[in-house]
């Protein structure tokens, strides 16, 4: 039977057994395990919430590992409710397209593809499709709007499937989930059966220097095993005959990687792009393992001052609600302590989180509209990567007097 949790003993990236911790969140719920009124009685699981540095490779890791089963079989995150997302997919398939020559029998395939965000543009260019994802519900929603999808985890065994089924791909894709997997090796050496010799593998993630240089600790949760910056990843395709030739810096997630993987033997031209942020890695030091220890100091003193204000505000008979559920918002809440004794509740735009209550915290989780029937003095805005999107949307609550907290790097009020 497999292990619910497991404690890795090597790097996922070099294999080496140099690892050390570096930032500890203590026993944590899952981020996405919301409860339903009739759950919340009842124990939750906690599990390990530390981060590892390899002192080899350079590499960030979580240490403990959560089955994959219990992560993403009932994952509620749907891509699609929201817009930045949409927009942010469409403009990659609108450059992806003409860069990489693609055409009417050009084969995408996108690797953890959710309700199919990222392929539904790609269709609409012209191209085939095909979704890879474990969470059935979620596939099930893809393919009710004409996205074929597989429902499985990727494997080197499926890969051979899609490729006697369907032919191999000119383009496979990981936006935000490569950070995500356990075995990487299993993943990449699926990535090669799979694509055209010319093919490329382009991977999404948040970007290391983008979480130490702006406090985005609460990236930290259990779905994200891996925290990247390209030395380590250089060194990971290495291992596969396999270049990095071009990386972009892209908005999503307060600050993202989007890297361009190629076999060998291809083509593709390797971009002056790649020296410059290795020049960059260099200068923040994300290969000396200091550099995560005074990080995670960091991290307590953003807590004693989120903490300080949320306190002061109640004691002045303030009433703060939460916007946005993500699972960022869960660590933040967790390790912070926040519960409905400083937030009534928490405002999100998903149907599939409202009615339900935060993990850990239970802090019941309302659709938008119970904000202008309700009108709290202040809203703690939890998806602060949406920060600007969502302040220009309720500029009607700061017109009625009501202001806005955002927690990282240093809780300020706008």
């Amino acid at each position: 039977m497999e292990k619910i949790v497991k404690k890795n003993s090597t790097c996922r990236v070099c294999k080496s057994k140099n690892l050390s911790k570096v930032l500890s969140f203590g026993p944590t719920p899952l981020a996405n395990a919301f409860l339903s009124s009739s759950q919340i009685d009842f124990q939750e699981s906690f599990f390990p919430l530390d981060v590892y540095f390899c002192g080899d490779c350079g590499f960030l890791q979580l240490g403990h590992v959560v089955s994959p089963k219990i992560l993403f079989k009932d994952y509620v995150y749907v891509s699609s409710t929201s817009l930045v997302f949409v927009n942010h997919f469409k403009k990659f398939a609108d450059e992806v397209f003409p860069r990489f020559s693609l055409n009417n029998k050009s084969l995408i395939i996108d690797i953890g593809s959710n309700d199919g965000i990222l392929l539904k543009p790609f269709k609409t260019l012209g191209a085939r499709v095909l979704g890879i994802e474990p969470a059935v519900h979620i596939a099930n929603i893809a393919k009710k709007e004409g996205i074929d999808t597989i429902p499985e985890f990727f494997s080197v065994n499926l890969a051979k499937k899609i490729v006697k089924t369907k032919g191999k791909a000119k383009i496979v894709t990981a936006t935000n989930v490569f950070a995500h997997i356990d075995d990487l090796d299993e993943v990449i050496k699926g990535v090669l059966i799979l694509l055209e010799e010319d093919g490329v593998f382009i991977m999404e993630a948040p970007y290391l220097i983008d979480f130490i240089k702006k406090r985005y600790f609460d990236l930290v949760y259990h779905e994200h095993l891996s925290y990247w910056a390209i030395k380590p990843l250089i060194t990971l395709f290495n291992r596969f005959d396999m270049t990095l030739f071009d990386v972009q810096k892209v908005d999503s997630h307060g600050g993202s990687i989007r890297i361009f993987v190629k076999k060998n033997k291809s083509f593709h031209k390797t971009s002056k792009n790649i020296v410059n942020f290795l020049n960059l890695e260099k200068k923040y030091k994300l290969d000396d393992k200091n550099t995560y220890l005074k990080y995670a100091d960091l991290v307590l003193q953003n807590r004693l001052q989120l903490m300080k204000l949320l306190t002061s505000l109640k004691l002045k008979k303030k009433r703060i609600i939460g916007y946005g559920a993500p699972a960022k918002g869960n660590t933040l809440l967790n390790y912070f302590k926040i519960g409905t004794d400083l937030l009534d509740y928490i405002v999100d735009d998903s149907p599939f989180k409202q009615g339900l209550y935060t993990p850990g915290t239970h802090i019941p989780v309302v659709p938008a509209q119970k904000l202008k029937e309700d009108k709290p003095d202040y809203i703690l805005i939890l998806a602060w990567n949406f920060a600007k999107p969502i302040i220009e949307k309720y500029s009607w609550f700061e017109k009625d007097g009501g202001r806005f907290i955002i927690p990282v790097p240093t809780p300020k009020i706008k």
